[in-house]
């Protein structure tokens, strides 16, 4: 994996309660501004041209650096985890990549991501929970 450039993007779920928790517990860290959060459930939210559609968005979280560079799924987690300053979130990233443990990792978030749209949803004001109602195709 590259060495991110900062500020990254994360466009995260924010229908999705476990999503907006750890989103949250992200953004009350002291990350100096490396990191901006982007919830694709709001109704403004508009995809980049060229890039990920909303599907894709919606199927697995991205993380985009400053050279506009994706990181998605578990290599997301790993360029966040750097970006805090915590030394115990650095061992974690560092971790994943042992030989056996990126794979279980990838696993386990791909089976997260595929049922997460069973998960309560937090309740929503307009129809921005609806684009979450069914799977990812």
């Amino acid at each position: 994996m590259t060495d991110s450039r900062y500020p990254l993007k994360i466009f995260f779920d924010g229908a999705c309660r476990v999503c907006s928790a750890e989103m949250e517990h992200y953004r009350q860290k002291d990350h100096g501004g490396r990191l901006l959060f982007v919830d694709i459930s709001s109704p403004d939210f508009r995809p980049l041209e060229p890039g990920p559609t909303c599907a894709d968005f919606m199927a697995r979280m991205h993380v985009q650096d400053a050279d506009g560079h994706f990181y998605v799924g578990v290599e997301a987690f790993q360029v966040i985890w750097r970006a805090c300053p915590e030394p115990w979130l650095h061992k974690a990233a560092a971790i994943l990549n042992l030989p056996g443990v990126k794979q279980c990792a990838m696993l386990g978030y791909a089976l997260f991501a595929r049922y997460r749209y069973l998960l309560p949803k937090k309740s929503c004001t307009d129809d921005s929970c609806s684009i979450n109602a069914r799977p990812p195709d």
